[in-house]
């Protein structure tokens, strides 16, 4: 169920919010333990620690931009921007525009990012 926080996120791209609704209820039936963190810019999921997050940073004509934190680099043109913020942490930024792209393998990528932000200290 979408809450205020997740609407007021929203708010001007309701266009966009099916797509995320799609991209959270299965996130959250692979990660049911994940707290979702509403904020200003981004809507963070957590476990341990933020293992991805959904914002428009990379805001086109549509859609909303999925950042994922893992230990490598992704190999993928589907990945738009990487970078490696400190040794062993790459940020992952991938355009998620329809509903097509959340594919298996967008969810064994976030289901790694998962394992590994709660297997830090």
């Amino acid at each position: 169920m979408t809450t205020q926080a997740e609407l007021a996120f929203f708010s001007g791209y309701l266009d966009i919010l099916p797509l995320y609704e799609a991209f959270r209820d299965r996130m959250l039936s692979i990660e049911p333990d994940t707290v979702l963190k509403v904020q200003k810019t981004q809507i963070g999921f957590y476990n341990r620690h933020l293992y991805a997050c959904v914002s428009f940073m990379l805001r086109r004509t549509g859609g909303f931009t999925l950042t994922i934190g893992l230990p490598y680099r992704l190999d993928s043109g589907r990945v738009v921007v990487a970078s490696e913020p400190y040794p062993g942490r790459w940020t992952h930024h991938i355009r998620i525009e329809c509903s097509d792209q959340l594919d298996d393998e967008l969810f064994l990528w976030l289901a790694e990012a998962a394992d590994w932000a709660d297997s830090k200290r």
